[in-house]
């Protein structure tokens, strides 16, 4: 029998213990006859110390670790695969424990002192972006905010040990739509953020990154978050966005302009432009002119990327010096504007990629 098929009978049965509230927790414990100091102690275990297995909760009674055993489970995230780059990108493969696949990808700059994770949201997507490797896969299920977690868990452990450094910045621009994930999204952040019950991490220094959903973003700002927003652009007329990103027919930029102006007068927030560069598709001058255009509303930053070309895409990367004269432009009209070059070209560095290598084995 499939060993997957007989995790998922048993998770059936017991649910995961990240499900659960701290007043629930506490709810649990205090029905068994247990103090109520012991939801905090798990809570610690669960949410701090990052632990995957009821043996790890040492200041436990070996019953009570049986006691939690035999009611629950914790369905951590696993290393599939990891890819290493020559440039130092590290990207994993993670199964969940219903078998799928998911990645992450750590992405060092030591000079600079900043290492950061892109983590996922979901199992693969329903946007279909014409340029995405996760676009030609189907939306499974969204992540719950424990597999977020863990993936920032997982990965800073990663750069600890092969760099002697930890995270300093968080990305939702893996897998997925965060804002199409919402809820567990937000609460996964709330669990990295914490600074009483959490990994403590500044929300400054997390962006979650869109598609472009107008009323989600509108929502972030209702909601007065703390981190950053990227909007996935790579386009800056509807008629070009609408070739290479569905989302923009029923989520014009009229529509998302509105959404991000009332974000930045309500949270003060980093708004930032993500632009992948396409040769001759969004890399000319026009392009760029109607990009300024874009830029002249609020305060906002443009990331111009290297494309990481995909099997059976029809897009390409613009030249290195196309680029360069693309940022140029912006730059000299008052722009703020850099080039993020390509990184671990030698790995199955896009997004999607390695993920969707395995894919066909479920």
């Amino acid at each position: 029998m499939n060993p997957y098929l007989c995790a998922m009978t048993e998770i059936s049965i017991k649910k995961d213990i990240r499900q659960l509230s701290k007043e629930e927790l506490t709810g649990f414990f205090l029905e068994q006859g247990e103090k109520k100091f012991r939801a905090n102690q798990v809570w610690e275990w669960l949410w701090q110390k990052s632990a995957h297995s009821f043996n790890e909760m040492t200041n436990l009674s070996k019953p009570l670790r049986q006691l939690l055993g035999g009611h629950f489970t914790i369905n951590a995230i696993t290393e599939d695969k990891v890819q290493r780059s020559l440039d130092g990108t590290i990207k994993t493969r993670f199964r969940l424990h219903d078998g799928h696949l998911i990645e992450s990808v750590l992405i060092p700059v030591p000079e600079e002192k900043r290492f950061t994770v892109c983590v996922s949201s979901q199992v693969g997507c329903s946007l279909s972006c014409k340029f995405c490797a996760t676009g030609q896969m189907k939306r499974v299920r969204n992540l719950d905010a424990a597999e977020i977690y863990d993936q920032v868990v997982l990965v800073n452990r990663q750069s600890e040990e092969t760099f002697g450094h930890p995270l300093t910045n968080i990305v939702y621009m893996g897998m997925g739509e965060p804002l199409l994930a919402y809820k567990n999204m937000m609460e996964s952040i709330a669990k990295i953020t914490s600074t009483e019950d959490g990994l403590g991490m500044s929300p400054r220094r997390i962006t979650v990154s869109t598609a472009g959903i107008a009323k989600m973003i509108e929502k972030l700002a209702d909601d007065n978050v703390r981190f950053n927003l990227a909007l996935s652009l790579h386009a800056a007329t509807d008629d070009k966005r609408n070739e290479i990103m569905p989302i923009n027919e029923q989520n014009n930029l009229e529509a998302l302009m509105e959404s991000l102006h009332y974000f930045y007068r309500k949270t003060r927030g980093r708004i930032s432009y993500e632009y992948i560069a396409f040769q001759n598709f969004n890399d000319s001058t026009q392009d760029a002119a109607a990009l300024v255009k874009l830029c002249q509303q609020f305060p906002v930053r443009v990331n111009i990327i290297e494309y990481n070309p995909i099997d059976g895409v029809a897009f390409h990367k613009s030249p290195e010096d196309q680029i360069d004269r693309f940022a140029k432009y912006l730059t000299d009209r008052k722009v703020t504007a850099t080039v993020r070059r390509s990184r671990g070209k030698d790995i199955d560095a896009a997004c999607g990629q390695l993920a969707n290598k395995g894919s066909d084995e479920f």
